[in-house]
């Protein structure tokens, strides 16, 4: 069973990707949105984030992007950050490297076509399932990725579990500094639309804001 909270252990034995940030005194939160954009459920996201003026990060699969390119744009207007997802949301143990590598570039070319060249992109890189290739993503660092991986799922994917312990996932286990996983898809749409507003509120409440991964750079 997959841990709500990342062990110690597998962050140390992987400590050159990013599980979470270092904040110093500040109560941050780093929300990420995996998947999407879907209609209604990454709306429905947006709306929320607006309600509490909370910025967050969306790890975008290229096909999503191409069927909903105007949902897409929303999100990038409304201040948030984009992590490429790849594609079609490969495995990386059931790909070759260079279908992979293909995969990500393609995904890539559609987000650049939705940023003007003065415009700042963030060149994060999340893999699905949270599968790690040493090999590949050596690679994919090359190419001027940060690879960004959790602290807190919140397993809204699971349809084994209730709402409620949805959102306790997430409250039980954040602390500032934590990056916590969402999907704006329509698997997690039951627990996602029950959890999110419950952790906004919580942690709104108690002083919490809520902030994009800014690891960025100016697209080339």
């Amino acid at each position: 069973m997959i841990p709500a909270k990342t062990p110690k252990i597998l962050k140390q034995f992987f400590s050159t990707y990013t599980w979470d940030l270092h904040v110093q005194n500040e109560k941050k939160i780093y929300l990420t949105f995996d998947d999407g954009p879907i209609p209604e459920i990454t709306e429905f996201v947006l709306a929320q984030l607006k309600l509490y003026n909370a910025k967050a990060t969306f790890f975008c699969i290229g096909e999503n992007i191409k069927k909903h390119p105007h949902i897409f744009k929303k999100i990038i207007d409304h201040g948030h950050a984009i992590g490429n997802h790849t594609m079609n949301h490969l495995k990386v143990w059931k790909s070759n490297s260079k279908t992979y590598l293909d995969n990500i570039s393609d995904c890539e070319e559609l987000i650049l076509q939705h940023y003007q060249t003065t415009d700042i992109y963030t060149k994060l890189f999340r893999p699905p399932y949270g599968q790690i290739s040493y090999s590949k993503f050596k690679t994919i660092e090359k190419l001027g990725y940060k690879i960004i991986l959790w602290d807190v799922l919140s397993k809204d994917w699971d349809k084994t579990i209730l709402p409620q312990e949805c959102s306790q996932n997430v409250i039980k286990n954040t602390e500032s500094g934590s990056i916590v996983v969402f999907h704006d898809s329509k698997k997690a749409s039951i627990n996602l639309k029950y959890a999110l507003p419950k952790v906004l509120d919580y942690f709104s409440n108690r002083g919490y804001t809520f902030e994009a991964i800014s690891i960025k750079r100016t697209p080339s």
